[in-house]
């Protein structure tokens, strides 16, 4: 009795829909990944089988070894990839491929849309299936799930939606273990038919996947092309650079180059084998909260997991695999959190993760730079978050300063001043903006160097209580700083000796703040602007309160405002007492807008301003 083939039409989820658009509209000048991404879900399914049937023999009960097989059509002009991995049942058709549902859908969407070449962003996010559209017309995914009776096909011409029946009593007897797809080529396509260019993808992209490859061609018999090693077993010496760039492009579904290769194998109490990568370009969704990381954990070749935590988060550029030959197979997902091995393992490799980045540092440092560029805002993630290896997070670290970039604190400290014991840094939103910060200015004079802090996560691992070879590192927004000690650069530059009445200057002006302020108190950061404002020094960097403000994690607390008594402005306040009070208020609202702040009430300050303009400081009352 035939099988009932009624299709049932469901729309696809609206970011899929916008998907396909693009990938139908757009013309991408790589459009062979597709083959590559369609390769990779077929290496995931088998990949899935295989750990399925440690606990469930029975899945792999028919002895069929594990493969995926590309079969061209020129007669019919389709191209099918077919793998007798885990399959999908009508549900998981549905949801695999009629939804997204990944952190950043739209911002990845958006960056598609404005990329001229979208391959390295399909590959990046994980929507390969979908890349097909760019080739084919028409696509119908076939696919038993192992174990099940039942087979279900889905087909779409990449418009409003998908078809999704129960597979014809034909396409039954055909899979009977896995997925068949099946691409109906556009005429423009016709020349991933050739057999000369699927072995040329498959040795560009796929050539380090674990299972055989074949090439079934429409006269002969499937021959298998693709080497299907496992790189991370094999000996360094046997492997070249392009071996690496191959295998961490197929491993990472990359399209750059690694700037750093980390290849070894751990014996003694433990035994793994470790192939990772460092990308030289930073991937789009890197901040996504729900990013994981991006290195595979297998168990004496059998994938088990490619979220296992492997190397903490603020590593989680890195790519590639750790192989053990000692844990257990059956590694349940509670078991990856609490496994003291995989703990084990996860320490020493992260402590050579870092002491790859610190030899690369030194030995090359062109390479070192495209990681820093990529990923330093992300290594300083693990300041704040690792204790154990924050001494030496530092000590990788490369800052932008007052004077020059990519500048590490051993430079700094090299270059300290005489009597100088602390390293300085200031916490900010741009450089440009920190260059004329004012609060700079008593430490330029000196030609004391500063870091300038520009990242987000700055203003946090900043917050911690930090040194560096001895010495303490100090923002200049916070709490008291003492240049005393240490010599201007020009000897003729103006001591910072009083030049008005300080105890009447800062009564008169703490008098006109009263509660906008914590204090008022002369200032050694400034030489020629009138004020600033500073955190006390027990309080949070400025910066840092600015940042949990916005995200409501916490009340800004009262700053203190410093001023610089042997400015006119300053001066003018006990000698012109009838704008003394409006002097006291411009010197805390010129302090607000150059710390990137809106004073409290823009148009009051905008009539005082006009004000004082108008009559002039020196001028009459009135």
């Amino acid at each position: 009795m035939p099988t009932e083939t009624v299709a049932e039409h469901k729309p696809f989820q609206a970011e899929v829909a916008e998907l396909l658009h693009l990938m139908v509209h757009s013309v991408y000048s790589e459009t062979e990944i597709f083959l590559r991404e369609l390769i990779s879900n077929a290496s995931d399914a088998l990949d899935k089988l295989r750990y399925e049937a440690i606990a469930a023999p029975d899945l792999t009960a028919d002895g069929e070894p594990p493969r995926i097989r590309i079969v061209p059509d020129k007669k019919a002009g389709t191209l099918a990839v077919i793998d007798n991995g885990i399959g999908m049942d009508r549900q998981e058709l549905i949801d695999n491929l009629g939804t997204i549902a990944r952190s950043g859908t739209k911002s990845f969407l958006s960056r598609l849309t404005e990329a001229k070449d979208g391959a390295g962003l399909i590959g990046q996010f994980g929507v390969g299936f979908y890349a097909a559209f760019m080739v084919a017309d028409r696509i119908s995914v076939t696919s038993r799930r192992a174990g099940a009776a039942e087979v279900w096909t889905w087909s779409s011409s990449g418009g409003n939606g998908f078809d999704i029946a129960p597979a014809s009593d034909e396409d039954a007897r055909r899979v009977t273990r896995g997925t068949e797809i099946v691409l109906h080529l556009k005429p423009d396509a016709t020349k991933y038919l050739e057999a000369y260019e699927i072995e040329r993808i498959v040795g560009a992209y796929s050539d380090n996947i674990q299972f055989p490859i074949e090439l079934k061609p429409e006269e002969g018999e499937p021959r298998q092309i693709n080497s299907a090693s496992a790189l991370w077993q094999r000996s360094k010496s046997e492997l070249k650079p392009e071996d690496y760039t191959q295998a961490y492009r197929s491993i990472a579904g990359a399209f750059d180059d690694p700037a750093m290769t980390l290849h070894y194998r751990a014996e003694g109490r433990q035994s793994y084998a470790v192939l990772l990568f460092a990308p030289s370009t930073k991937p789009f969704d890197l901040f996504e909260p729900m990013r994981k990381g991006r290195v595979k954990l297998y168990v004496r070749r059998v994938f088990i997991a490619d979220d296992a935590d492997l190397l903490p988060a603020y590593l989680r550029f890195i790519a590639g695999v750790i192989d053990s030959e000692d844990l257990p197979l059956n590694l349940s997902r509670e078991m990856l959190q609490n496994n003291p091995q995989l703990a084990q393992i996860r320490k020493a490799v992260t402590g050579r993760v870092i002491s790859e980045l610190e030899n690369l540092s030194e030995k090359e440092p062109e390479n070192f730079a495209k990681i820093w560029d990529a990923f330093g805002a992300v290594i300083k993630e693990g300041i704040w978050e690792d204790f154990e290896r924050r001494e030496k997070l530092l000590t990788l670290s490369r800052f932008t300063t007052t004077s020059g970039e990519k500048r590490s604190l051993k430079q700094y400290v090299e270059s300290l001043k005489p009597n100088q014991t602390e390293i300085y840094y200031l916490v900010g939103d741009s450089v440009e903006r920190l260059k004329s910060n004012p609060k700079l200015e008593s430490a330029t004079a000196r030609g004391i160097e500063v870091l300038l802090l520009t990242d987000p996560v700055d203003a946090f691992w900043t917050s911690a209580p930090l040194d560096f070879g001895g010495k303490p590192l100090k923002s200049l927004s916070q709490g008291d700083v003492d240049f005393g000690l240490i010599p201007m650069l020009d000897d003729n530059a103006p001591k910072q000796s009083s030049g008005a009445d300080e105890a009447a200057t800062i009564a008169v002006i703490k008098d006109a703040l009263g509660e906008k302020v914590s204090d008022v108190r002369a200032s050694q950061r400034l030489t020629t602007s009138a004020s600033c404002l500073v955190a006390g020094g027990a309080g949070r960097d400025r910066q840092l309160e600015r940042l949990l403000a916005q995200q409501n994690r916490g009340a800004a607390t009262k700053p203190i405002l410093e001023i610089n008594l042997r400015h006119p402005l300053v001066a003018a306040i006990t000698q012109q007492k009838h704008v003394a009070r409006d002097l006291s208020l411009l010197l805390l609202e010129q302090a607000q807008i150059l710390d990137g702040e809106l004073p409290e009430d823009p148009a009051a300050f905008a009539n005082r301003l006009n004000g004082l303009v108008l009559r002039g400081v020196s001028g009459q009352p009135g």
